[in-house]
């Protein structure tokens, strides 16, 4: 008997793509025989690849492509006969492929002329950023789940991401001893960086942070830099040269800088992907938002447990994203009393 096969659609950046990872996890247990396939882009396809609920992925070759491989993912889509389509956030785009597909469940979001590909769709009023980013996914999970007749659906629960404890750890003392760092040494990672994808913190602001966070005498600060963040970790380094820290730059990958990541005791940075592979793997993070509706902290909120997570915006007298606005020195005392850093 042929097995149901399912394309799950999340091809935008790499927080939106971490967000859709619950909805991998609940289709999969909710429907363990089925063949759960995602089309990504190239640059999510590592953390993909290492998803336990993901059987078999597609590179969108996004927007930009030529039309030679636009047809070619037309064709990787249509050779596999998929029974169901889920657009978690769609585009004309994608939605006229999986149309001329002839997928014969196609659910997306009720929104935008893209919603006339699909023969399925919820509303779902994102624009109002009522609900946090991985919800709103949810939703359109559980939707599909209810049409097909799923018992019992249960919610997944985080960790969505997480790798080998042994392995982690040897990354971890394997850094640390490259700076002559003890490896019972905790690591408080703080990520100036945003990729673009937010309005951030100054490094001003970040040194008066680390400095006020004065955790106990068992931490390190690491700054962690992507491709092209480098710089930003370079000049907060050149303002703590009185606090003890180092600089990771990632230059091996998405997926080792996640492990990494997992080594952390703490994740501090702007709303930005690392964040949400922070949050993934159900580490306490603190993070900075702008208070603009379609950017709040409840709109992008990291999937870890809410003991884990700490999130702070502009008051209500400052501008949406007046990133200044934001008391630093609060926010230190109250993540090192949140976290316990002292102990």
């Amino acid at each position: 008997m042929k097995k149901l096969k399912i394309l799950i659609i999340r091809n935008d950046k790499l927080g939106d793509f971490v967000l859709s990872l619950p909805v991998f996890k609940l289709i999969k247990q909710s429907m363990p025989d089925a063949k759960i396939h995602a089309l990504v882009p190239n640059y999510t396809y590592e953390i993909a690849k290492v998803c336990d609920s993901i059987d078999d992925i597609i590179i969108d070759p996004g927007t930009t492509a030529s039309l030679k491989y636009q047809r070619r993912l037309f064709n990787q889509v249509r050779k596999q006969n998929y029974d169901v389509v889920i657009t978690l956030f769609s585009t004309t785009r994608i939605g006229l492929l999986m149309w001329l597909a002839r997928i014969p469940y196609r659910l997306a979001p009720a929104t935008k002329i893209a919603q006339l590909f699909y023969n399925h769709r919820l509303k779902q009023f994102r624009s109002r950023s009522e609900k946090p980013e991985y919800v709103y996914n949810l939703e359109l999970a559980s939707h599909y789940l209810q049409h097909a007749g799923a018992k019992n659906i249960t919610l997944p629960a985080p960790p969505y991401l997480h790798f080998d404890s042994s392995e982690v750890s040897n990354i971890k003392n394997e850094f640390l001893a490259a700076y002559q760092i003890e490896k019972d040494y905790q690591i408080i990672i703080i990520h100036p960086g945003s990729g673009g994808s937010a309005t951030n913190l100054s490094i001003e602001q970040y040194t008066d942070l680390v400095h006020e966070l004065k955790p106990g005498k068992k931490y390190i600060f690491v700054i962690t830099a992507g491709p092209g963040e480098l710089e930003h970790a370079q000049q907060l380094s050149n303002k703590l040269s009185d606090i003890k820290h180092l600089i990771y730059h990632s230059t091996r990958g998405l997926l080792n800088f996640t492990k990494f990541l997992q080594s952390a005791s703490l994740f501090v940075s702007g709303s930005t992907g690392p964040l949400h592979l922070a949050g993934a793997l159900d580490i306490p993070t603190a993070a900075f938002y702008p208070r603009r509706r379609s950017a709040t902290s409840l709109r992008w909120q990291t999937l870890n447990t809410e003991p884990n997570r700490l999130a702070f915006m502009p008051p209500m007298s400052a501008e949406h994203e007046d990133m200044r606005a934001i008391d630093v020195d609060m926010a230190a005392k109250q993540i090192r009393n949140y976290f316990s850093l002292t102990q």
